[in-house]
């Protein structure tokens, strides 16, 4: 089971954004900027390619209100999909807020954020969706 797989079933904590039967979506706790949030399809594979290509479809509409909300929340210029997927043996999509290309060197040096941070984070978004 990895570590996607224990936050979707509840034994390791998170601050949840959206879920459905198919896609989980949670706050990155090491974010690259304010409202990282992370998509995870609930089944397990890999790689974001090795999906089907129904859940490679399903997976932008999920996120595409996640998005919108975290640029309302923050105002960023624009939310970005990255699939690295180095981290984490398990398919998922980041949704990166960013005002601008400089934002990209935020991926390199994450630190963890605070829970309170996270929780002021998480409700910011979720009033917005």
């Amino acid at each position: 089971m990895t570590l996607f797989s224990k936050i979707i079933a509840g034994e390791i904590p998170s601050y949840k954004i959206a879920e459905n039967e198919k896609f989980y979506a949670f706050l990155d706790i090491f974010p690259a900027m304010t409202g990282h949030t992370l998509v995870v399809p609930k089944t397990e594979v890999d790689r974001i390619f090795d999906l089907s290509e129904d859940y490679l479809k399903e997976i932008l509409v999920f996120a595409q209100p996640i998005a919108q909300a975290i640029q309302k929340a923050f105002d960023y210029n624009r939310v970005n999909i990255l699939t690295i997927g180095f981290e984490v043996p398990h398919a998922h999509i980041h949704l990166l807020p960013m005002n601008g290309m400089q934002d990209m060197h935020t991926l390199t040096g994450k630190h963890k954020a605070d829970d309170d941070v996270l929780k002021n984070v998480q409700q910011k978004i979720l009033q917005q969706l």
